[in-house]
């Protein structure tokens, strides 16, 4: 668990991981602000990983493309961890929420 933290992005990981928390927190204190730390963290996982398709890319265009497709593979593979724990804290506030609404 711990290497696909590192193979995410130690940066953008530990940035989701701090939404998580403060996610958690709200839920239990400002649970109006549950939807928009959601969202927060969808939107800081779909920034990263078009900022890791510039940086692919950019590997790409520098080597001349002479790139083997396990190591170009293997970045987008990183973006794809990033953005799937993104995806997790947007379901997780998701939940929050629907528990959190008034029962009639």
């Amino acid at each position: 668990m711990f290497q696909m933290f590192v193979d995410g992005g130690v940066f953008s990981m530990s940035l989701l991981s701090l939404e998580l928390i403060a996610l958690l927190f709200a839920a239990w204190k400002a649970p109006a602000w549950v939807k928009e730390l959601g969202v927060l963290a969808l939107v800081t996982g779909i920034v990263t990983q078009f900022i890791g398709l510039v940086v692919a890319f950019g590997a790409v265009i520098d080597t001349g493309g002479d790139v083997a497709p396990v190591v170009f593979f293997g970045g987008l593979r990183s973006m794809f961890i990033t953005l799937s724990y993104a995806l997790f804290i947007f379901i997780i506030s998701l939940v929050i929420r629907i528990l959190q609404k008034p029962r009639i």
